[in-house]
């Protein structure tokens, strides 16, 4: 079984091992901190775009071809939700239904509103043939504002395929983790 020291090197290239055993505790300490700042700088931009766009996931990326030509399979779509503003027939929304965990982005096809003033709404994705009526829970035929996650308001297309690539190979993820937190640990000022 190889030792640590040989394990880093091939992971990240000979002289790693030494050079993390040259920081002194000071130093080791000092890189420590910047990794946790650069992680908790993260964290604070992610609250702050919750707060300020209104949605609990105020990003998310396309997973299907479903919404073709309109968004493809890796766009990254920024959301906001402001349920002042009425739905309306044309909107795309990323909504959430009982039983499943992966939200939906689908355009809504039709808006009810009910005598007692309640706005339900029906979804379909731009290349799919029918509506979402197969997707809701079972029973549901109309979403409610309470499903909604938020409304695209801007994208940025394919910046999400880093995402899916993640997904789709785990063990990737885990070494980009691993090595992206080497070079801040490691990497310092001269």
């Amino acid at each position: 079984m190889p030792d640590f020291s040989s394990t880093v090197d091939l992971v990240f290239g000979k002289g790693v091992y030494n050079e993390m055993k040259n920081l002194s505790s000071r130093q080791m300490l000092f890189q420590v901190i910047n990794f946790l700042l650069i992680v908790l700088s993260a964290l604070m931009i992610w609250k702050g775009m919750v707060v300020t766009l209104g949605s609990e996931s105020p990003i998310v990326v396309v997973l299907s071809g479903s919404m073709e030509p309109a968004f493809h399979r890796g766009d990254l779509l920024f959301l906001s939700c402001h349920n002042d503003v009425p739905f309306r027939v044309g909107e795309i929304v990323v909504f959430k239904v009982d039983g499943r965990d992966i939200p939906i982005v689908h355009r809504i096809i039709k808006v009810h509103e009910d005598e007692d003033g309640k706005v339900q709404f029906l979804t379909k994705g731009d290349n799919n043939r029918v509506d979402d009526r197969g997707l809701y829970a079972p029973g549901q035929m109309w979403l409610r504002p309470d499903n909604v996650i938020g409304r695209a308001e801007a994208f940025a297309p394919y910046v999400g395929m880093v995402t899916i690539i993640m997904n789709d190979y785990p063990a990737l993820k885990v070494a980009l983790l691993v090595f992206l937190a080497a070079v801040a640990i490691i990497h310092r000022e001269k």
